[in-house]
């Protein structure tokens, strides 16, 4: 089984220098690569492969003399990277690739040759021979395949080490009711369960909101580095509070639960649409003008798409399920009691009143019930057609009780 641990590292200010240099040597062979690429498709129609462009870089290594300093190994990566971008583009699993920038994140891998010291607390790899101090705050037992070195914009490094623990994927656990959990995604309330569990939204974008924007409009007047670092440190601190409370809430589902059903959502074409903002006569704004709503921040905030990515590696390690509807099922304007659909019922309604049975519901609780019971469902039935799908349809099977009744 293969699991990513992160740490923070230590280095000192030589050392510090050198990763640096890795960083942007990294990004300048990444780029060049790209630039190549494009220039050999579009003169030639030639497609350049990784191995091609690994094959020119000990040429370019004498025409640029300080990327002798760098671990030739991370510079082959980074273009087997861009490869990969192109592979996944092709597949239609993301965007062209684009150029890297200073701006954006900042990281090289290490394919090879990584070894932490347990005793001494230092983490060893090429051009890095006397190791760096780590912060090993847990420790793992595995193979470790590579390694990846990042830098955050308040100038702090880590390390991501991929550990092969030579452990066996656990066997998941049977799918029973008793032991299924529906989960209903919301803002006002970060998740309900189909228990009744309520976790509140922390929020904490909103409530760093003010420091956030005085610190901005600052920061657009001068352009000062300390007040650059500021607002890195802001964003940096609202950044690992919701992580932190991710993780948390992740693992209690996780260990509290065998089977997960989750809701299908699109996320990102939610938030797209909340960022258009109509005027009183309903309009939307001229020129293609755009605004973020108050919604949008709140759904981003709320890291839902973090929080089921959470859920999904956890199930796994641990042998759970998770299942999911799709995202048109009215799960919340379907009655949990008797299967009336109210089709009125708006986002403002947290609670109603079915026309079908009477029963007054809680839209969230609601929710939840009708995502456990349309997962469990649709799974039954999954696991019915595996079992007969090799048993050809008869003339029998297939007579309804109605047409079985004779004319005449």
């Amino acid at each position: 089984m293969l699991k990513g641990f992160k740490y923070r590292i230590l280095p000192t200010k030589q050392q510090a220098e050198l990763l640096n240099k890795h960083i942007g040597s990294c990004r300048f062979v990444y780029n060049l690569a790209l630039e190549t690429k494009q220039t050999a498709y579009a003169g030639n129609k030639h497609n350049l492969t990784c191995f091609d462009l690994n094959k020119q870089l000990p040429d370019l290594k004498k025409e640029l003399v300080w990327l002798k300093e760098i671990n030739s190994q991370s510079l082959q990566q980074s273009i087997v990277n861009l490869d990969v971008a192109f592979t996944k583009f092709f597949k239609g699993q993301a965007n062209f690739p684009n150029f890297k920038s200073k701006i954006a994140r900042q990281s090289f891998n290490i394919p090879q040759y990584v070894e932490v010291d347990f005793v001494n607390e230092k983490i060893i790899f090429p051009k890095f021979k006397k190791g760096i101090n780590i912060i090993l705050h847990r420790g793992f037992k595995g193979t470790i395949r590579n390694a990846t070195i990042s830098k955050t914009p308040t100038g702090k490094y880590f390390v991501s080490i991929l550990v092969d623990t030579n452990t066996v994927i656990p066997k998941q656990k049977e799918i029973k009711e008793k032991t299924a959990i529906g989960i209903d995604l919301g803002i006002k309330s970060f998740l309900v369960t189909s228990d009744g569990q309520e976790f509140d939204n922390p929020k904490f974008l909103r409530k760093s909101l003010d420091k956030l924007k005085f610190t901005q409009r600052k920061y657009s007047k001068n352009k000062g580095k300390r007040t650059k670092y500021k607002l890195a440190v802001l964003h940096e601190k609202v950044a690992n509070q919701r992580k932190d409370f991710l993780h948390k809430t992740s693992s209690k589902i996780i260990s509290e639960n065998q089977t997960i059903c989750l809701e299908d959502l699109n996320i990102k074409g939610m938030s797209a649409t909340c960022k258009l903002k109509q005027d009183e006569s309903g309009v939307f704004l001229p020129n293609g003008q755009s605004v973020k709503s108050g919604l949008n921040k709140s759904i981003l905030d709320a890291g839902w798409g973090m929080f089921v990515t959470m859920l999904e590696y956890k199930a796994l390690w641990q042998g759970k399920n998770i299942l999911r509807i799709g995202r048109f099922e009215p799960s919340s304007k379907t009655c949990s009691c008797c299967g009336t659909i109210n089709k009125e019922l708006t986002l403002k309604d947290r609670k109603w009143t079915c026309s079908g049975c009477g029963s007054l519901l809680n839209r969230d609780v609601n929710a939840a019930i009708n995502i456990k019971n349309f997962a469990l469902r649709n799974h039954l039935s999954a696991e019915h057609r595996l079992k007969n799908r090799n048993e050809l349809p008869t003339l029998v099977g297939v007579l309804t009780s109605e047409a079985s009744i004779p004319l005449g």
